[in-house]
């Protein structure tokens, strides 16, 4: 499943944190591709042990947190701390797999399965050409350029690409996530169970039998996929 969710930080906070991120120390964004990747990759990526990196990377997993759209949706067990790119200049990344384990490289024991990836944009749309992320799904190909603090959630089997910047910066947030919920089938279903108890909910209020009777189901399938 695709997902955009729309305003996980409003501009204000995404001015802050461009505050923050553009005096980072920018450097090669290979320093994270897997073998494949590199060979399709030129962008700029603050390094993850950064100062700047750390700091700007906890408070995107707090908004995510805080999000219940985005909550309902992956289902997170892990976030693994979010990074952060920049294309300029031509800058591209090539159509690539995401790695299906992510492993720590600033010394710590974090390793998750990647079940989902995550691109949260912090430039404006009109403020360069190009950029776009293409994602392959099994109907097309789907091109998404979102509005500065929108994220886009879909699963990490997606074959994917950014298309060359030609004018301005493109800065992102990029991210993946294990899930409570390994399939992505599965997972959707539970997502769209939940938005249709939300729904019936106003409609008829919490305590309707309707209500009560889909969220048991909602939580006996959760508890029949879950893997902790």
């Amino acid at each position: 499943m695709l997902l955009q969710i729309p305003e996980v930080f409003s501009k204000a906070e995404v001015a802050a944190l461009r505050a923050r991120l553009d005096a980072g120390p920018w450097a090669d964004g290979n320093a994270t591709s897997g073998h494949q990747s590199a060979t399709a990759k030129k962008n700029l990526q603050l390094p993850e042990d950064s100062d700047v990196a750390k700091e700007v990377s906890a408070l995107v997993v707090q908004a995510l947190n805080a999000n219940p759209m985005f909550v309902a949706a992956a289902l997170p067990h892990t976030i693994f701390p979010p990074l952060f790119n920049r294309y300029e200049d031509g800058d591209q990344f090539g159509l690539h797999v995401d790695n299906a384990i992510r492993q720590s490289r600033t010394g710590g024991a974090l390793r998750i399965r990647s079940d989902l990836s995550a691109t949260l944009f912090l430039s404006e749309p009109e403020d360069y050409d190009g950029g776009e992320l293409i994602i392959e799904e099994m109907y097309g190909s789907q091109a998404i350029k979102l509005p500065a603090g929108d994220l886009v959630l879909y699963p990490s089997k997606s074959l994917h690409r950014v298309t060359p910047v030609t004018r301005g910066t493109r800065v992102s947030s990029f991210m993946w996530m294990q899930s409570l919920v390994r399939d992505d089938a599965d997972r959707e279903t539970l997502f769209r169970l939940d938005i249709a108890t939300q729904r019936v909910a106003s409609e008829k209020g919490p305590k309707d039998q309707a209500v009560i009777e889909l969220t048991g189901v909602y939580h006996n399938l959760l508890r029949r996929w879950t893997e902790v």
